[in-house]
């Protein structure tokens, strides 16, 4: 049996009509996110941790259907009764799951058949939550909306691995043409103070969370100061050109043995041609910009770029203490960038651009309990060898992020919109 939590920033649900209302928009988000693709985009998957959009497309449907139709529906039939086994992604409870490295060898079903697919389940699930004299109406309801929050979430990770797709042609494919902000200047990092004492992190209980933002609880902050700012590309460049990729000081073991390995010597997506730092992004293959915030590194490498630095990486009690305190803004989603830009994260913004390493392990807070069923599955069975990043990115949706949001990934991770901001003792 699948329970779930207490629910998110999309609009309050009031009515059976609004329900639908949100639905459809989310639904038909996914879909444009996935409007400039050609044909033959749709089934790539260039490393494990990429899956094909058509994957994409198809498991959110799947998960419509497995938790909320098919307990609920008592019409409903399955598009395709194999379909629960090609598009679950994790969940050891509810069945067997396809291969995750195997997804990209997948030719069939085909990019129409999962589209009807969509439909499909569009269609039963408009019919079900018309009904709002359901005996378990309460209960679909709270699963639709987690649904949707699920759906968001994949939404940001289509764009991440359409980026990766993308990347891996040499014809350097152009996504979405976009003129980003050009900012000549950027002032220096500044700190923000916080004082040693007791603060309070972890969701109130009002609005959407996931289970692994609870419970509220109690934290020792020792005092500190935190960048008001990102780390720029420009300085990161300066960390590359002191040589530090082949200093084995600056880093972790784990960190040392990976670059060794891999042969890092730049961020992801990063090329030098003429002497010249170029990067792709979804406008295309661009030269750097260096007074936009670096991103696409790994934990290794904001944790030795810190250390060269002289600071540290902060923690993410730090990160939502001080998010806690500011509005929702910034370059997020719904400016329509796709990339970190020079200057949108040069006032103390908290949100957007790049979802920020810390130090932090991801781990349970204080009290938490693995709530039972599949979403059990959804973030507990992960709190082992990933760390805690925060703030949401450039394909983060406004609605989605919150000061108390725990993204996690594990430290060699890179093709994610991820990067450095820097924190200091006092």
């Amino acid at each position: 049996m699948m329970t779930t939590t207490s629910l998110s920033k999309l609009p309050e649900v009031s009515t059976a009509s609004q329900l639908v209302k949100d639905y459809l928009r989310v639904r038909s988000e996914s879909e444009s996110i996935c409007a400039p693709l050609e044909i033959e985009d749709y089934g790539l998957q260039t490393i494990d941790d990429v899956s094909p959009p058509k994957w994409h497309l198809a498991h959110v449907s799947w998960f419509f259907e497995t938790f909320i139709l098919k307990p609920f529906s008592n019409n409903y039939k399955e598009f395709n009764p194999q379909f629960a086994h090609l598009f679950n992604s994790y969940y050891e409870t509810v069945g067997t799951f396809h291969p995750r490295p195997e997804r990209g060898l997948l030719a069939r079903p085909t990019v129409a058949e999962v589209y009807q697919y969509r439909a499909h389940v569009d269609d039963a699930m408009q019919s079900l939550l018309a009904d709002e004299s359901h005996t378990q109406y309460k209960e679909i309801t709270n699963r639709t909306i987690l649904g949707l929050h699920h759906e968001q979430q994949h939404q940001e990770l289509l764009f991440t691995d359409i980026k990766h797709i993308f990347a891996y042609s040499p014809l350097h494919p152009v996504y979405q043409n976009c003129d980003y902000p050009h900012v000549d200047n950027i002032a220096p990092i500044g700190w923000l103070d916080i004082d040693e004492g007791v603060c309070e992190t972890g969701h109130a209980g009002e609005g959407f969370a996931y289970d692994n933002e609870f419970p509220r609880h109690k934290n020792y902050l020792n005092g500190s100061r935190v960048a008001n700012r990102l780390v720029t590309n420009g300085e990161f460049i300066e960390f590359i050109n002191a040589g530090a990729y082949q200093q084995p000081q600056w880093w972790l073991s784990e960190g040392w043995k990976t670059v060794q390995q891999q042969n890092w010597s730049a961020p992801l997506y990063w090329q030098k041609q003429g002497g010249v730092w170029w990067y792709t992004t979804l406008s295309g293959f661009k030269p750097v910009d260096h007074n936009a915030p670096v991103c696409h590194v790994s934990l290794y490498e904001a944790d030795a770029y810190a250390r060269w630095a002289g600071k540290r990486l902060p923690s993410e009690i730090e990160l939502e203490f001080l998010a806690a305190q500011r509005e929702i803004k910034g370059n997020l989603r719904d400016q329509q960038y796709y990339q970190p830009i020079a200057g949108a994260n040069n006032n103390e913004q908290f949100y957007g651009d790049v979802w920020e390493w810390t130090q932090t392990s991801y781990s349970p807070y204080p009290g938490y309990v693995t709530p039972p069923g599949a979403i059990g599955e959804y973030n507990g069975k992960f709190m082992s060898s990933q760390f805690v990043l925060r703030g949401g990115s450039c394909v983060t949706p406004q609605e989605h992020i919150r000061a108390t949001y725990r993204n996690f990934f594990y430290p060699g991770d890179r093709w994610q919109f991820s990067g450095i901001r820097l924190a200091e003792d006092k």
